[in-house]
């Protein structure tokens, strides 16, 4: 027999009372007593309490928390992750009843507890269950007596449908086991009748016994008959197709409609009535195979639930009374219905929700049963759930909206070829994809890469064949467009793309490789473009940023102390962050997106589950994207003049520098002193890449290095053909320079000094130096060399995502329907109708670009009046380089003391981040802003405790938070305060050890002077390569004072003067198209539309902006994402 709980549990004969116990019973007077490390302080007890001697009065002994389930559960890893967990509490100790005790020992003999956790499984005894609940009157957990009703389908229905709950439509067929011929079924060919009620094939045909899963879905004749039979997964099977379609003659069954779903389920775990934990898992339904991760695990995709949906939880969890349950949702045709519930059931491997769920279980047990056993606990107050922070004028404010604009990670060198093609075949691939249409065509899909293919492949054997034939192409780009798509043996959109576009009267000047002799007529530019692809460290960069970014939202106090960027995670798991994340079209932005979004989340496993589920592939006429061959007039004319002094062979003269930086610029002078003589200059650059071929073809040349493999798989060959390219292109046959080559030299220089500098090749730096100092005047200088140019560019790319980020902060202060908690349902919330709005905008640098020149030069602010605004001014023109994951991110508070409709109601701060740090960053060199969110000047003196962001200087996120030991999470590390002059006050959550005192500015993201400058991926994440992944510089807050009224009057104005703009432009495009294309000059010139009116900006499919229907936190990606073209899954829910 057992010793009663009450004792066992207490501990004190086993050591020091503040160590917490996970008791084992083991039966007739046996306890097996494993101690766990306490990792928590006795917060709410004095410490006389804890020295108190061994006869301790019963009035405050530990709660005991009572696990009774089938051992195969109550040992299962998820029970074990949470219980783990659970015995954090200072007050709770766990016992686990032993399945003989359960099966064998009468109730009166099973071990006390003040808590049950107690659910059904086959073979469990549900009715001794129900007579210990009676005995001993525990807390219940999960409700005994509705565990027989959630064993009976028609009675989950039946609630269900009471609690006008959506489920699918159906009938229940009851047949008398003795004669089973005597039923209300009618059976036709390709439909059933059921009570009256008829259901057209295809409809599902479930046994009425929730523990039978012989679930089976018939189809019609029209799509071949059949059935296709569910089962409990055995091994990497869940069901298998049957040509038997008639409906099964014995037993009873509900006959239900099927649901068409895309192939996905959705499986909602709940933890109480607040709380959903939401994945997807390819339907049995589809093929029958489990799709499994590399671990052997079936492969889960994280979901975000929509308002509708998560009020549909709350019922289901308060319906069934089962605190912890499961249930399944079908998405179909915009709706949300509810097939199966199957009470008492955890997620499994997500280790963020078994941090969640023993917080939420250890939170309700003390809110219960603390008082009764006088123990000194306080009810946390959901403080962390209210996103207010201390803003830097000294008043407390909540955070309402985030939007980022967030430059692509580190990618393989990108690659172009131009050549101009007159042959039908090419003219009939135009037509057949609708180019005319627009005037222009792009191609990434694998049949369309195909089809170009099998046409370069044809051409090239008629010339082969005949020599002086009709075909103009030139055979050297025939052979390369081949091989380039030939390129891996096999195709995926996210590597390559050609784009071909009309001209109608042939290409309009010869540059230096075309012939003398022209031929009339018109022709198309085709341009193939390969490379660019996310590298592994790339990867890596976004998902550290993305957890990095998390501490920018307030919260983290209480039960999250000790873990950064828990307020984030907590607002999303309570339904309170309204999340979208959009992405431009090209495959390194969108994996860019999903590995941010991977570390924003704390989600686990691969990327492209969570692109298809949580990026929006903003393909939405140029939201996002932009096509970069087609130039504004104003762009050619700049790049024209750029050319032109850059091909001067002298030394930069006075009036130079007024030619090439009238705005002043530092980073630009100082490249310009580097350079000196740009012809020079480029003769160096030139001979240097003769240098680095020569040493690559001689490396080739040595067996030893002959089968070498570089960085991301590439081979010596491929870096050659790459060099050799540009070789071959950087000087013109006329011996001038090609200046638009210098971005890509600088590219590729960058990604081998920073991958492959295994290869010690010589003067890679002196090229790496002098190249860098050319596309530092070359790369921002394409996008306008005076104020106004900069701004003319700038809008041509930027105004619809203006346009977007605008309505974004109106949204904010306008009241919505989406993501919010129903008020009737928000007990326990203290602030159910706030919800931070976070907008994330993934693109390519000429976005970056564009976007902050129109906030440096668009008269946001007069640099004369305001200081701050100077000093921001000054940082941005010592930044030199708009690296990869280059940030912009604007922050909207709202002070809630003010009047509504006062101008200081609404306060915006302006941060900016150049992203990545480059290889030969010096020191020295770096610009220093001001520290992110730094006190106003005229605010210093009062300056309240500002303690609401984590610094992150000394944090590494792969060795803080390793995932092998997640139970020290909860540790708590003394708080070290570090005060700077001028800046806000910073809460450290670092280790003594790594004490941050004497820091020279408080930064978000770690710098390179107290981090190594790589954050070296941990071995579990399996990324290839053994390259240096630097570190990210730390955001610097541009401006803290602004009001709401303020940033909308800019962008308004911005879009206006744009729109005027934009009418001249196309009144003067009008006559450019012959009859045959006039279909769509809108789409011949999609990057001069700057400043469409919203409907125009709506692809015909859907509205652009999703924000006004209440939908889901996360849109999907829709079929525009290369990804999902080819991916072979078809993940993606409607909102």
């Amino acid at each position: 027999m057992c010793e009663p709980c009450s004792e066992a549990g207490e501990g004190q004969e086993f050591g020091d009372e503040d160590v917490p116990f996970f008791v084992v019973g083991r039966g007739h007077d046996k306890w097996d007593f494993v101690q766990m490390e306490p990792d928590i302080k006795h917060e709410m007890c004095p410490e006389e309490e804890m020295e108190e001697d061994e006869d301790e009065s019963p009035s405050e002994r530990q709660i005991v928390v009572g696990i009774c389930a089938m051992m195969k559960k109550s040992k299962s890893k998820p029970m074990t992750e949470i219980l783990e967990r659970l015995c954090k509490f200072d007050y709770i100790d766990v016992v686990i009843f032993p399945e003989e005790v359960i099966l064998e020992e009468p109730v009166e003999n099973w071990p006390r507890c003040d808590c049950l956790i107690s659910f059904h499984s086959k073979g469990f005894p549900l009715d001794k269950a129900v007579a210990y609940a009676e005995l001993r009157n525990p807390l219940l957990i999960n409700d005994l007596n509705m565990q027989y009703f959630i064993q009976d389908r028609r009675e989950v229905y039946r609630i269900l449908q009471e609690e006008g709950i959506d489920l699918p439509r159906y009938a229940v067929l009851n047949r008398d086991p003795d004669n089973p011929e005597e039923c209300n079924l009618v059976e036709a060919e390709d439909h059933v009748e059921v009570n009256g009620e008829v259901f057209h094939k295809p409809f599902v045909e479930k046994p009425v016994c929730a523990e039978d899963h012989n679930v089976y879905i018939y189809y019609p004749t029209s799509a071949g008959g059949g059935s296709q039979r569910l089962f409990r997964k055995i091994g990497s099977r869940s069901s298998v197709y049957s040509p038997e379609s008639s409906v099964r003659k014995t037993g009873s069954y509900i006959y239900e409609e099927f649901m068409p779903t895309d192939g996905t389920d959705v499986k909602v775990y709940t933890v109480g009535p607040d709380y959903a934990h939401a994945e997807a898992r390819k339907s049995p339904a589809l093929d029958g195979k489990v799709e499994r991760d590399s671990e052997g695990k079936e492969i889960r995709y994280p979901v975000m639930l929509t308002a509708m949906e998560k009020l549909v939880a709350r019922k289901v969890c308060l319906a069934f009374k089962q605190t912890v349950c499961g249930f399944d949702l079908l998405r179909a045709n915009g709706h949300s219905f509810v097939c199966d519930v199957n009470g008492f059931s955890f997620v499994k491997n997500s280790m963020k929700y078994y941090d969640d769920c023993a917080k939420v279980l250890g939170n309700m047990v003390m809110r219960e049963l603390a008082p009764q056993f006088h123990i000194p606990w306080s009810i946390p107050m959901e403080a962390e759930d209210i996103p207010i922070v201390p803003t830097t004028s000294g008043t407390m404010m909540e955070l309402r909206c985030v939007i980022a604009i967030i430059r692509h990670g580190d990618r393989t060198p990108k690659q172009k070829m131009k050549m101009e093609v007159r042959h039908p075949l090419f003219f009939e691939l135009f037509e057949r994809h609708g180019g005319y249409k627009s005037g222009k065509l792009k191609l990434k899909k694998p049949k369309q890469l195909q089809e170009v293919l099998d046409i370069a492949r044809m051409l090239l054997v008629e010339l082969g064949q005949h020599n002086d034939c009709e075909i103009e192409e030139k055979k050297s780009k025939l052979e390369q467009l081949k091989t380039v798509l030939e390129m891996y043996g096999h195709f995926s959109g996210i590597n390559r793309k050609v784009q071909l576009t009309y001209l109608r009267n042939g290409q309009p000047k010869a540059s230096s490789e075309e012939e003398d002799s022209k031929k009339e007529g018109p022709s198309l530019l085709l341009v193939l473009k390969w490379g660019g692809e996310l590298t592994p460290a790339g990867r890596v960069q976004a998902e550290e940023l993305g957890r990095a970014f998390r501490c920018m939202y307030p919260g983290g106090q209480g039960d999250y102390a000790g873990f950064p960027g828990c307020g984030l995670l907590r607002l999303h798991s309570t339904y309170r962050h309204d999340l979208k994340i959009y992405a431009s079209d090209e495959g390194r932005v969108q994996m860019t997106a999903a590995a941010f979004a991977k570390g924003l989340l704390a989600l686990e496993g691969e990327l492209t589950p969570i692109l298809v589920q949580m990026v929006k592939s903003a393909n939405m006429n140029g939201l996002l994207d932009s096509d970069s061959d087609s130039l504004t007039d104003c762009q050619q004319k700049v790049k024209a003049r750029l050319h032109e002094i850059m091909q001067k062979d002298q030394d930069f003269a006075s009036e130079s520098y007024e030619k090439l930086a009238p705005t002043g610029s530092h980073s630009l002078v100082n490249s310009m002193k580097v350079i000196e003589n740009p012809v020079k200059t480029s003769d160096k650059v030139y001979a240097l890449i003769q240098s680095l071929t020569t040493q690559i073809r001689k490396r080739l040349e040595d067996p030893k290095s002959a089968d070498l493999q570089l960085y991301h798989s590439e081979t010596l060959e491929l870096m050659l053909q790459r060099w050799s390219k540009l070789e071959r292109d950087f000087r013109m046959k006329n011996g001038r320079y090609d200046i638009s080559k210098i971005p890509d030299i600088y590219d590729c220089i960058k990604y081998d000094t920073q991958h492959n500098s295994t290869l010690t090749l010589e003067d890679t730096l002196e090229l790496f130096r002098l190249s860098r100092a050319l596309a530092d005047i070359v790369i921002p200088q394409e996008y306008g060399i005076s104020k106004a140019e900069k701004l003319d560019i700038a809008q041509a790319y930027c105004v619809p995502l203006l346009k977007k980020i605008q309505l974004d902060l109106q949204r904010t202060h306008e009241d919505e329907a989406v993501n919010k908690l129903h008020p009737l349902y928000s007990r326990g919330v203290m602030s159910p109708g706030r919800h931070v709005r976070t907008r994330l905008y993934f693109t390519s640098e000429s976005h970056v670009h564009s976007l902050l020149s129109i906030f440096r030069y668009g008269g946001l602010l007069d640099e004369e009046k305001d200081q701050q605004w100077k000093q921001a001014m000054d940082y941005l023109s010592a930044v030199t380089e708009l690296n990869y994951m280059t940030q912009i991110v604007i922050m909207l508070y709202e002070d809630n003391n003010k009047d509504p409709s006062s101008e200081e109601r609404f306060h915006v701060e302006l941060h900016f981040s150049p992203g990545v740090k480059g290889c030969g960053d010096d020191e020295e060199n770096i610009p220093l802003g001001f520290g992110f969110r730094p006190a106003s000047s005229e605010n210093e003196d009062k300056k309240p405790n500002q303690g609401s962001l984590e610094d992150l200087s000394q944090d590494q996120p792969d060795e803080a938070l390793p995932l092998s030991d997640p139970i020290n999470i909860q540790k708590k590390s003394p708080m070290i305060r570090n005060r700077k002059g001028g800046s806000m006050e910073v809460l450290s959550e670092t280790l003594p050890t790594q004490s941050s005192k004497g820091s020279t500015s408080h930064r978000l993201f770690p710098t390179s002077s107290r981090h190594s400058p790589e954050i070296k991926p941990s071995s579990g994440l399996g990324f290839e390569g053994c390259s240096m992944v630097p570190s990210i510089y730390p955001l610097e807050t541009l401006h803290n004072l602004l009001s709401l009224k303020q940033v909308e009057e800019f962008l308004n104005k911005v879009c206006e003067s744009s729109s005027e703009a934009h009418a001249k432009t196309m009144k003067a495009l009008s006559s450019l198209f012959d009859s045959q294309s006039q279909t769509s000059l809108y789409g011949l010139q999609q990057t001069l539309s700057s400043s469409e009116s919203e409907t125009s900006l709506q692809p015909p499919s859907q509205p652009l902006w999703h924000g006004s229907v209440p939908s889901s936190a996360v849109s999907s990606a829709g079929p525009s994402s290369p990804v999902t073209e080819n991916s072979g899954m078809n993940f993606s829910f409607s909102e």
